[in-house]
């Protein structure tokens, strides 16, 4: 069985066939990427920044039989990585608010 580690703030609820539901609680580390922000203009005394987003941190080396669930962010910047995944096919409660998905995925 793969060893599957959440590297988000985030509980993450699958919600699979049959309306089976499984958690993948996070796991205390986080995968980010560094930040700065930057003052890019202002618009009627308020400013305007952007953000740059710099490297990766709290991802661990690749593990033989563990998976790693990010950011969209963090791994659309370790594409080549074949063990790291996001949460994918998001599933919406009647409100409209996410309430968990479908799959993992690949940026």
């Amino acid at each position: 069985m793969t060893n599957i580690i959440n590297l988000t703030p985030h509980a993450i609820t699958f919600v699979l066939e049959g309306g089976i539901r499984k958690v993948i609680q996070p796991s205390g580390e986080l995968a980010r990427l560094t930040t700065k922000t930057v003052t890019i203009g202002e618009v009627n005394g308020i400013p305007v920044t952007t953000t740059e987003y710099g490297d990766v941190t709290g991802l661990p080396e690749p593990t033989d039989g563990t998976v790693y669930i990010v950011s969209s962010l963090v791994a659309g910047r370790v594409p080549d990585r074949k063990d790291v995944f996001i949460p994918n096919e998001s599933v919406r409660d009647a409100e409209g608010r996410i309430v968990g998905c479908k799959s993992l995925g690949r940026v």
